[in-house]
């Protein structure tokens, strides 16, 4: 499996890791390729758009044209995982001009809704398709207040949607490559198979 990271900015040692140990607990191996060029996503099987800062990510992926890419990845019905900011650049609606929202996941969102860095929380919580609650880690997490009637809500806090699955692409709020638990990622690139504790 070739696993694309979109590495214009963000945490992308961290997701290059954790679409590895996911991989690996289905007998799989993940080749893991940095994206910061057009020209490489059409030749992966998955991808993961990480946390980061959405506006200089937004920006980034349209200079380079790797926003079309994405959109036509998604358009195949290929997975992605986006992840707080990537949650961002993937909506329907950042309610921020400065951020060219790809339209991919139905949703609307408020960046940084959750509060400030020193905001910053981890939460157990229950994951749609996962046997046990997830250890969530939320930095400078978007809220997502508006979801669209065919995207499916994984997983809440305080009753607020923080995990979602629109067709292909599974966004969340929260970093799960911050954890040593690779089963958001196991939801995202491997949703027919039995999910590793």
């Amino acid at each position: 499996m070739q696993a694309g990271v979109i590495a214009v900015q963000g945490d992308v040692a961290e997701h290059a890791a954790a679409v590895r140990n996911a991989a690996a607990a289905h007998d799989e191996s993940a080749e893991v390729v940095e994206v910061r060029d057009a020209g490489i996503v059409p030749d992966c099987d998955v991808l993961l758009m990480p946390g980061g800062e959405s506006t200089t990510i937004s920006r980034l992926i349209h200079r380079e044209g790797i926003d079309a890419e994405v959109r036509e990845h998604v358009a195949s019905g290929k997975p992605v995982l986006a992840t707080c900011a990537g949650l961002i650049v993937c909506s329907r609606d950042a309610k921020d001009d400065r951020v060219d929202a790809l339209g991919l996941v139905d949703v609307s969102v408020d960046r940084n809704a959750f509060g400030r860095q020193k905001d910053s929380f981890e939460a157990k919580m229950p994951v749609t398709g996962l046997d046990e609650p997830f250890h969530a880690v939320f930095i400078r997490a978007p809220l997502i207040d508006d979801v669209g009637a065919d995207v499916e809500v994984l997983a809440t806090v305080d009753g607020r949607p923080v995990a979602v699955r629109d067709g292909p692409v599974v966004a969340t709020s929260f970093h799960p490559e911050l954890t040593d638990d690779p089963r958001i990622h196991d939801l995202a690139f491997f949703p027919g198979d039995e999910v590793v504790a």
